[in-house]
């Protein structure tokens, strides 16, 4: 008998050690699976903010919409609100409340289910920041883990301030500082005490303690946390009872409006190139960009009061679309970008590459100017056949298939003359024009292939191969409006983090392209097409340069122009190109004059009105004859309008009379003139 006893003990001293060493290897492996020191780290997601170049908000991108607060700079009551109602032994405890998680215990047992989860600040802070929601006891035990582990590494302020960044509010809010602006329209340090703890009761169920979805139970919750405060000690009852009878006064419920769609695009992508997608969305990044959000609003709306509507189109966009773009020509700032309709997010001014029809003139020109022709050089406009190089022949027609006989290239500019600009195109040699464009910003040119851009008519109608961008063309006027310096255009100038640290600043780029004499001299050619020519339409009662371009087929509408202070672009057709008729209607380059021109008064109404800068090398107040590009006398009886006051290049100016100046007969002899 004593033997079995004896080996019954044995038995039980075996099985419980088994078991024993059973419990000890799992709450050894339990322990192990502890996270370390390192693994802690409490990065949250905060919103990017991106700004115009006057600092106002343009919009913001986020996958939570989070504020970063600092915890320092909140009053008690907002902290301690918090702190009563989710956890008010936060400063008393490493992480974990064993009481308040064994009253939960029993709690849940009574009621078999999770109704109370016992948890501190830490623990949902571990929660929130490293596990999932999920209500499981495998769940609630890595909790007990993390929280040791984030007490451990943190400071009790650290963590509060963690939290207070992190819980969710609903409508999107994450953290105090978003909830206070959505609910109040005011940071978070300067709630009341009423709307502190009205924030503070949200947190336990936001989708039914809401004031926006339930603001009389809100006031029911936001009344229960004054009283946890009471309870605990923060503030006495009569402050209480004061915050209690205060009214629920919320802020207007603002639905978000994305201003500039089609430029936040562009420089989100550019974010995204730079960071990443995670850090863009998440990083809570100060992006501060060169938009004009007064000049953007002028564009959209000069744009879309414009453009016609093609009623018979079925497509899921409105057409014809269009785009406006318009920098500073001396840095390269871009201060409006419109990309369409704001129907859709393909950005017509960067991503779209159409024919720029006659505005691909300006090119051509200048080539000219630079290379010795002048103002006052004389084409003659007539029917003419040009010999290509494939062997075929081109005959150009002008828009109105009728022809001016000699003119000079300024008149033939102006009354942009597809004749004199092939004439032109092929003096010079197609390669020269284009080496031109591209030094100036076209990047587009196709110059291998058996359908290239080397010839005449791509240069001189503008029938490219593959097109221009509106932000090119842009680009490569204001070279002109900045006397011959292309500046780079850019769209942001300086990038922070979340606390304030620079990661980037831009430094703007600069490359001389053209001498200022060539320069100022296409402008004042093209300070002729607004007040004499083609785009009259564009006038704006100050100094203003610029030139049209409409496709053969009125397929694309065009405008580009410049002032001393801004360089901008209008185009305008249908996505897929047709013929732009409307109600019998043709619209064309005089139509996107009218969008430039209402865009830039509005754009410049508190810009000083300036004359652009004169070089010196310029000779100008030469009287010549127009029909023959030569000198005037004073005494020559030729007609008024057959003569006009130039300006040149010094060096460049004629030197002849016009033999079309009839002299008195004694000039004709040669000892009555020594």
């Amino acid at each position: 008998m004593v033997k079995k006893k004896t080996a019954a003990i044995y038995i039980l001293v075996i099985l419980g050690s088994t078991l024993l060493g059973a419990f000890a290897g799992i709450v050894s492996a339990y322990l192990g699976s502890a996270p370390s020191l390192d693994q802690v780290n409490i990065r949250q997601n905060f919103t990017t903010y991106i700004y115009d170049i006057n600092g106002r908000l343009i919009t913001d991108l986020y996958t939570q919409n989070r504020i970063p607060v600092n915890i320092n700079e909140l009053p008690d009551h907002v902290k301690n609100a918090v702190i009563a109602i989710e956890d008010d032994q936060f400063y008393n405890h490493h992480g974990i409340n064993f009481i308040a998680f064994g009253r939960a215990i029993l709690v849940n047992l009574k009621e078999w289910s999770f109704a109370q989860g016992g948890g501190t600040i830490t623990m949902q802070l571990a929660r929130n920041v490293f596990l999932t929601q999920k209500k499981t006891i495998m769940r609630k035990l890595e909790e007990f883990l993390w929280a040791v582990q984030i007490e451990r590494k943190y400071s009790k302020d650290e963590i509060l301030e963690a939290y207070l960044n992190e819980f969710y509010l609903n409508h999107g809010l994450y953290g105090i500082e978003a909830g206070a602006k959505a609910f109040f329209g005011k940071s978070a340090k300067d709630l009341t005490l009423s709307e502190a703890a009205l924030i503070a009761g949200v947190i336990r169920w936001p989708t039914r303690y809401s004031p926006f979805v339930n603001p009389d139970i809100a006031v029911e919750r936001r009344n229960f946390v004054l009283s946890r405060m009471q309870e605990v000690g923060f503030i006495t009852a009569a402050e209480a009872a004061a915050a209690k009878a205060e009214p629920l006064v919320l802020a207007e419920r603002q639905s978000r409006v994305v201003q500039a769609r089609y430029f936040v695009d562009y420089v989100t992508g550019q974010l995204v190139d730079m960071y990443g997608e995670d850090m863009v969305f998440n990083g809570g990044l100060h992006v501060y960009t060169t938009l004009d959000l007064d000049m953007q609003k002028a564009a959209e709306k000069a744009l879309l009061e414009g453009l016609p509507v093609n009623r018979s189109h079925e497509g899921d966009l409105t057409q014809p679309q269009g785009a406006v773009l318009a920098m500073v020509p001396q840095t390269g700032e871009i201060r409006v970008m419109v990309g369409g309709r704001g129907e859709d997010s393909f950005n017509r001014s960067v991503q779209a590459l159409r024919s720029p029809g006659s505005a691909i003139k300006v090119f051509a020109y200048t080539a000219a100017i630079d290379r010795g022709i002048t103002p006052a050089t004389v084409y003659v406009d007539e029917p003419t056949e040009f010999k290509l190089v494939t062997g075929e022949t081109w005959s150009p027609r002008n828009y109105y298939e009728t022809f001016a006989g000699p003119i000079t290239v300024r008149e033939a500019l102006e009354d942009s003359l597809n004749v004199v600009a092939a004439q032109v195109v092929d003096q010079l040699g197609p390669q020269t024009v284009i080496d031109y464009a591209k030094k100036m910003g076209i990047t587009t040119f196709v110059e291998q292939g058996r359908v290239n851009d080397i010839g005449l008519a791509p240069l001189a109608l503008g029938g490219m191969t593959r097109g221009v961008s509106l932000l090119e063309l842009a680009t490569a006027y204001g070279v002109l409006a900045n006397q011959g310096i292309k500046s780079e255009p850019f769209a942001i100038w300086r990038v922070t983090d979340s606390q304030g640290n620079v990661l980037y600043e831009h430094t703007p780029r600069y490359e001389v392209v053209l001498s200022e004499p060539t320069s100022y001299i296409m402008t004042d050619l093209l300070r002729g097409v607004i007040e004499r020519g083609t785009g009259r339409n564009a006038n704006i009662g100050r100094p203003a340069a610029g030139k049209t371009g409409t496709h053969s087929d009125y397929q694309d509408a065009w405008f580009m122009g410049y002032t001393p202070d801004l360089v901008a672009g209008v185009w305008f057709g249908e996505d897929a190109p047709k013929r732009m008729v409307y109600q019998g209607v043709i619209y064309g380059s005089w139509n996107a004059a009218t969008i430039w021109a209402n865009f830039m008064k509005e754009a410049l109404k508190n810009t000083p009105v300036r004359d652009f800068p004169k070089p010196s090398g310029l000779v100008e107040g030469i009287l010549i004859d127009t029909k023959t590009g030569l000198l005037v006398r004073d005494n020559c009886n030729l007609p008024p309008e057959e003569t006009r006051r130039e300006i040149f290049i010094a060096g460049t100016e004629p030197t002849e009379y016009s033999p079309r100046c009839s002299q008195p007969w004694w000039q004709n002899i040669p000892f009555l003139n020594q």
